[in-house]
């Protein structure tokens, strides 16, 4: 960042690990109050952060090292057998570049979603400000990528897009259609979308070694991890 665009961080409290139920975590996250965090954003990325809502975040756990941020290379990506297959199945479906924001169609898309992937949890009964708060961002370079078979919204992967990478904040889909592998094309979508804007990076979040959550990433390469020492290529397994 440069010398003017200097921001200030701030440190959640701790709060519950959305991945170890015995753990808590914390956060670091840019002023949410900073002017030009549009401006921002690109170089957090380069460094790590991740978009949640309105808000800039690094992990920062004292006690835990966990999460790991991921990026996949575009221009060298080469989907597997696996992927190939999950291309062809769903060739039928129509994927458009849409404006972010919040609708009926989507927002029963997205509790769909939710009550089947966590039930119970708290978030299985998202409101409108509920979507909005999490999904968008009105200084973010959102757009969602709508997957549709005829008139039929199956899914919706939310993606940011920077001048030096691409970000999947969220992907959300029709649960019934879990045949059709839809998280993984949505992220080959992103990979493509990648490519038309010139783009070099297609930012996955964040990587968990071991945790059976994260393994779909792995199958994407190459794929590289920021360390201390900058970003590295992540070895094969």
């Amino acid at each position: 960042m440069r010398r003017t665009d200097q921001v200030r961080l701030f440190q959640t409290l701790p709060h519950a690990c959305g991945y170890y139920a015995e753990r808590t975590a914390q956060n670091l996250v840019l002023d949410p109050a900073a002017p030009h965090l549009d401006r921002l954003y690109g170089p957090a990325l380069e460094r790590g952060f991740r978009r949640a809502g309105g808000h800039l975040y690094f992990p920062h756990c004292p006690q835990c090292h966990a999460c790991t941020p991921c990026r996949l290379d575009v221009a060298n990506f080469q989907p597997d057998r696996t992927q190939r297959r999950c291309l062809k199945r769903n060739a039928d479906l129509v994927v458009s570049e849409s404006m972010p924001g919040y609708n009926r169609e989507r927002h029963s898309l997205y509790e769909r979603y939710l009550q089947s992937r966590h039930p119970g949890g708290g978030m299985d009964d998202a409101e409108a400000s509920d979507f909005r708060r999490f999904l968008t961002a009105p200084w973010s370079p959102t757009l969602f990528l709508e997957l549709r078979q005829g008139e039929r919204l199956l899914a919706v992967a939310v993606t940011d897009v920077c001048l030096n990478g691409i970000s999947a904040v969220y992907t959300f889909y029709d649960p019934s259609e879990s045949a059709r592998s839809l998280g993984t094309y949505a992220i080959l979508q992103q990979v493509e979308l990648a490519r038309r804007r010139g783009v070099p990076w297609l930012y996955l979040g964040f990587w968990i070694d071991g945790h059976p959550k994260m393994d779909y990433k792995r199958r994407f390469r190459p794929l590289q991890v920021r360390t201390a020492e900058g970003w590295q290529s992540m070895p094969r397994a």
